[in-house]
């Protein structure tokens, strides 16, 4: 298939950005007269020059979520590529267990929950609590007494005894599971408050992402009941041979790939233990996944920046589609959208570099390039026309 696309060049661009541009790309794509000359060929090409146009103002390439920029020279990344596991992040990922052998009373989350900080997760009842929840309330009744008689009524030693009595009532309850705000509930009560019954908190925000209990169950000190993990930040495990991660260092860029979505990250750490089976080391990488596009137990696909070359035009790989047999991007002008075929060369760190076909300064489709596709198609099949 050919493109009747003409590059149009005016005096706004040639800019800086157009400085070191190939001669060829320069070069204006049209469709050949047919050998005869009778002008056939070029009405038919007018023709499918129009309906390869797609028109969109701003608010509709809004609506679509196609978002569009300005093409200009970059430095593209030197890398290496290696298979990689997502896992979750252990610096923002926390284990919620009794310290006190307690039964499950209530739940109040459940797997895939995403929980705030502070909030209840399960309520357990135990009698070694009861007994510490009513030593709290009565010394902490005697403290308060003691307060009010004063040093001058009460001896030193007393003053203190009662005292320390209280702090080390309340260390208690908070050791074996109650907040500060449970405890201050609990000490505006009377000693028939002391029933035993607590509620575990999650400690951080996150996504409860394993629980393993059920309502009624007894559970031990330190078996586990909830672990909530942060997802927004999280981890992928590349595994690469001694050599290459050789030339990696820590915080160096990294792109991580599934389900042809591509994400950044930054190498947080490179291990220094050879796994002894693989014979790979493990470079461990962050990446922000607000999208909450991966999952621990994921495997992907890692490229991690070693190096950098010389300034070229380049594209992002999002922007490049395959229509009909060639490569293109569709490039804005004013409200049309036109596929302009490519010369591409190497491909790196999520761009690709472009020899041929586009300028500096040049507006392109950079997401969503695939539903300007789809309306291009459509158009040709006679079911519809773009915007």
């Amino acid at each position: 298939m050919k493109f009747a696309l003409l590059a149009l060049v005016s005096p706004l661009a040639i800019d800086t950005a157009v400085v070191g541009m190939l001669p060829q790309q320069f070069a204006a794509f049209a469709y050949s007269q047919d050998e005869h000359g009778d002008g056939h060929a070029e009405e038919e090409g007018e023709k499918h020059g129009e309906e390869e146009i797609i028109k969109m103002s701003d608010q509709e390439l809004r609506d679509a979520g196609v978002v569009t920029a300005r093409v200009a020279p970059r430095t593209l990344a030197e890398t290496v590529s290696a298979p990689g596991e997502v896992t979750v992040n252990q610096y923002a990922t926390i284990q919620v267990t009794p310290r006190i052998e307690a039964q499950v009373i209530a739940r109040h989350a459940r797997m895939g929950d995403v929980v705030k900080k502070g909030q209840p997760l399960v309520t357990m009842s135990s009698v070694e609590m009861a007994r510490a929840q009513a030593d709290l309330i009565l010394t902490e009744q005697e403290w308060q007494r003691v307060q009010k008689l004063g040093r001058d009524v009460v001896s030193e030693q007393r003053f203190l005894e009662a005292k320390v009595a209280a702090q080390q009532a309340k260390a208690k309850v908070l050791a074996y599971g109650m907040s500060e705000a449970q405890v201050k509930t609990l000490l505006a009560n009377e000693v028939s408050a002391a029933t035993g019954v607590f509620d575990l908190l999650a400690n951080q925000e996150g996504t409860i992402i394993h629980d393993t209990f059920v309502v009624g169950q007894i559970i031990a000190p330190g078996n586990l009941l909830f672990e909530v993990s942060d997802e927004s930040r999280i981890w992928v495990e590349a595994q690469l041979s001694p050599e290459k991660a050789a030339l990696v260092e820590q915080g160096s860029q990294a792109w991580v790939t599934k389900n042809g979505i591509s994400m950044t990250g930054t190498v947080v750490q490179v291990h220094h233990r050879v796994d002894e089976a693989t014979r790979t080391l493990s470079v461990r990488i962050e990446v922000n996944n607000q999208e909450d596009n991966l999952h621990p137990g994921q495997f992907t696909d890692v490229a991690i920046q070693t190096g950098e070359t010389e300034r070229v035009v380049a594209v992002p790989n999002n922007a490049i589609v395959l229509l009909e047999g060639q490569q293109v991007v569709f490039k804005r002008e004013g409200d049309e959208l036109h596929p302009m075929p490519l010369d591409l060369g190497i491909s790196k760190g999520g761009w690709t570099e472009v020899k041929a076909g586009l300028f500096g300064g040049d507006v392109i489709v950079i997401e969503n390039a695939f539903l300007i596709k789809s309306l291009i198609l459509k158009s040709k099949m006679g079911e519809g026309h773009g915007h």
